[in-house]
């Protein structure tokens, strides 16, 4: 029985309270839905800036639960307002920190707004949290963090110059955790997100993921754009891998796996071409005209990084992190969902 295995079996025979923030988004929202499959209580708290009402009505109805379900309390409130942080962690036992502005480019583009969810709402929840006595506190990194630094794969405590303001803002959360840590002994554990895709990951706007970006364009007819030379590579996991260290983090008994950092993805690297392949062969089998399309390539993206790998030794061995799907596993087991809700 793995780590995973055990703490949902602790979890089935035993209630908690857990918040989480950015409940209305991709990541928030199945977090949402793991919890709720295993009778926990939730708290979920969204501005609804990127996330979206239809993702919670969905999360509950995947979990088999109604609106208006018992285990589960919707705050609709920004993170940027200290007293709505306060109110979110009253009776928690467990946060899971989600909410903030992500995207490369939207932070070049409004580093302020940026900035301000980023950076100040983060640190009101690290003071509301930690006046709360919550159990642990488990928050969204990022694998901008890496910024510059050249060596593949990315290890926890070799970092560059960030290459974006939205990587200086998730560089300074992991400067706050580590502060709380020593300040005041409040335990955190921050999960450096590479490039996850799955359920509910928005296909819309200027800064869509790219799996969902593509799979509707490509059901819309419309041209698909890789930035760059298609070589550019990222580490793609799968959403049930992110619910599953997300659980195990927040669990863990281990001291010394309290006030780190941790990889959230495969050591694994993917081109952009090889992932138009990928996507392309498994939407064939439904719409055999796209056998013909070919990628549109257009200039390189500024602040992207050109590859990235994670090296998840570090997961493994102190929280047990064992990972359920590779790439071509999560794009099988996420495209009848999002054909039917992309199409």
């Amino acid at each position: 029985m793995t780590r995973y295995h055990e703490i949902q079996a602790h979890l089935s025979t035993n209630r908690y309270t857990w918040l989480i923030t950015g409940v209305a988004g991709f990541i928030g929202s199945n977090l949402l839905e793991a919890l709720l499959k295993l009778n926990q209580t939730i708290i979920g708290l969204d501005n609804f800036a990127t996330g979206y009402q239809h993702n919670i009505d969905q999360a509950l109805a995947d979990a088999g639960r109604r609106p208006g379900s018992a285990d589960f309390r919707f705050i609709e409130g920004d993170i940027c307002d200290l007293e709505t942080c306060r109110s979110a962690c009253a009776g928690v036992d467990y946060v899971l920190h989600q909410a903030a502005l992500g995207s490369v480019p939207r932070s070049i583009e409004d580093p302020v707004r940026t900035n301000q969810a980023n950076i100040d709402g983060f640190l009101n929840m690290l003071i509301a949290a930690r006046d709360a006595g919550v159990k642990r506190f488990v928050y969204a990194a990022s694998s901008s963090t890496y910024g510059d630094h050249p060596d593949l794969p990315k290890v926890e405590d070799k970092i560059g110059k960030p290459l974006s303001p939205y990587a200086v803002t998730k560089v300074v959360n992991e400067l706050y955790a580590g502060v709380f840590a020593r300040t005041y002994g409040f335990r955190t554990i921050g999960l450096r997100y590479f490039n996850i895709f799955g359920k509910r990951q928005d296909p819309n706007g200027a800064y869509a993921a790219v799996i969902p970006k593509w799979i509707s364009s490509l059901i819309a007819g419309e041209a698909v754009f890789i930035n760059g030379d298609g070589e550019t590579s990222r580490d793609f996991c799968y959403i049930d891998n992110t619910v599953q260290i997300n659980l195990l983090a927040a669990m863990t008994e281990q001291r010394q796996a309290l006030d780190q950092v941790y990889n959230v993805a495969l050591n694994d690297r993917t081109s952009l071409t090889a992932l138009f392949g990928m996507i392309q062969d498994r939407l064939i089998e439904r719409m055999p005209a796209l056998k013909r399309v070919e990628p549109t390539y257009r200039e390189f993206r500024p602040g992207d990084v050109r590859h990235s790998q994670a090296d998840i030794d570090k997961a493994c061995r102190l929280l047990g992190y064992t990972p359920s799907h590779r790439i071509g596993q999560g794009l099988d087991a996420a495209m009848d969902w999002y054909v039917e809700a992309l199409g």
